[in-house]
């Protein structure tokens, strides 16, 4: 088994890194290579603007290439959760907005050539327990009507054509979601920005952030540049950052890590036991798992597995642990098959686990995607792109407000308090 994310080690990185030290003067310099970052320089640099990407390690380094691989339309909240919480109109288009984002990254894989599997697989949202059954079928008939007639709700006995488990009680069927090899998509991207000209540093982490006469200059171990606007696109890995830059996002992310094991491929008649539907897979639990079908029919299988804000080798391998026990329990015919990939990555929660997008401390931001970001973020670097230029934007997150976390200045010390009250809400559900 090899402590390596299957999404890495399955594509070839992006080798066209600037090599020499960071210099020049620029229109935007975009802090963070992951989906939003290069989403925002890619349209930049299509633009005509001059755009400096700064990585602290490499292409895709953080969530966007140590996720599950899931491109699932709808948010983190049911949506009449969120029409209480945001109101009818912007709770509408914010659902609306992850269905634009998908058509996006469709329409950028188009253009680009970037070859990742993308494709429209459909998304199953899994009750767990017969006491979901009520809830989520409510959510279906109210999402349905009001956002999105390409939803259909499963019965049981409709799910045997679906997953190869009898541990679920019906499911709502999201049918616009997708999925894609995530590695092969990130460093697409980056090959795509980089031939339009934008200029991409890894292993330059921004360790220092001042006003100048040319907008701000932004240091690096690796040299100084100048730039008139500056986009973080950091998110969880905001609070990797010590120190000033980011401080203003380590005040409201909550880093939280999210864990997956990638079997060894799985046979014809594996598959057809397994996932004959050959859909992404969410389960209704809120310390939950999910789950698809890789490229070479690999189960890709994930979860919280534990509230920690770590994700190293000694931290995935005991997640890891308790992913396989999981697996085993939904999969039984599948108890012991082989593993040959373990990783995590961490998750950038907001408070209320809506994503947000605008301008604070001099810098433009979008981050916060509560573990939905792989869906929503190539719309979002490219609204903030726009909003560099100056254009206009229609993000339905705009004018959020978003207070910092009290007593949380980026190390999330209250997480296994968290992870004992969703334990016990799970439980009694």
């Amino acid at each position: 088994m090899r402590y390596a994310s299957y999404w890495h080690e399955t594509s070839t990185p992006f080798g066209q890194a600037q090599s020499e030290p960071v210099s020049g003067h620029y229109d935007v310099a975009v802090i963070g290579g992951g989906f939003t970052g290069l989403s925002a320089a890619l349209r930049l640099a299509r633009s005509g603007a001059s755009v400096a990407v700064l990585e602290a390690d490499h292409v895709g380094a953080g969530g966007s290439g140590r996720n599950g691989g899931h491109l699932n339309n709808g948010m983190a909240h049911g949506y009449g959760d969120a029409k209480a919480h945001l109101g009818p109109e912007r709770a509408k288009a914010l659902y609306q907005a992850f269905d634009a984002s998908i058509d996006a990254i469709e329409k950028v894989i188009a253009q680009e050539g970037i070859d990742c599997d993308f494709r429209r697989a459909g998304k199953l949202k899994l009750a767990s327990k017969p006491s979901h059954v009520a809830g989520l079928k409510a959510n279906f008939e109210l999402t349905n009507k009001e956002v999105d007639p390409d939803t259909c709700w499963l019965e049981r006995s409709d799910l045997a054509g679906e997953i190869g488990s009898d541990g679920f009680h019906g499911a709502m069927l999201y049918e616009k979601s997708a999925m894609m090899h995530m590695g092969r998509y990130v460093n697409g991207l980056a090959t795509a920005a980089h031939r339009h000209a934008a200029r991409i540093w890894e292993s330059a982490p921004v360790t220092g952030r001042r006003k100048s006469l040319k907008g701000w200059e932004i240091s690096t171990p690796r040299g100084t540049l100048t730039a008139r606007s500056v986009i973080a696109a950091t998110g969880a890995y905001s609070a990797k950052v010590k120190g000033a830059p980011l401080g203003y996002f380590r005040r409201r992310i909550i880093s939280v890590g999210s864990f997956i094991v990638a079997t060894r491929p799985l046979t014809p008649a594996e598959v057809a036991a397994t996932m004959p539907g050959n859909r992404t897979c969410v389960t209704s639990l809120n310390i939950g798992n999910y789950f698809r079908l890789s490229p070479d029919n690999r189960l890709i299988f994930g979860g919280r597995a534990r509230f920690s804000a770590v994700s190293d080798q000694r931290s995935d391998a005991k997640s890891g642990t308790i992913l396989r026990k999981s697996l085993a329990q939904i999969f039984p015919h599948l108890s012991n098959v082989e593993i040959d990939y373990c990783w995590g990555g961490l998750v950038g929660m907001s408070k209320d686990r809506f994503p947000r997008i605008g301008e604070a401390d001099g810098m433009l931001y979008g981050m916060g995607y509560s573990g939905h970001g792989a869906q929503l973020s190539t719309l979002m670097g490219q609204q903030l792109a726009d909003m560099a230029m100056g254009r206009a934007t229609d993000s339905p997150l705009s004018g959020l407000s978003w207070p910092a976390i009290p007593a949380h200045s980026g190390n999330p010390w209250f997480l296994p308090l968290v992870g004992l009250w969703f334990g016990l809400k799970d439980r009694l559900s």
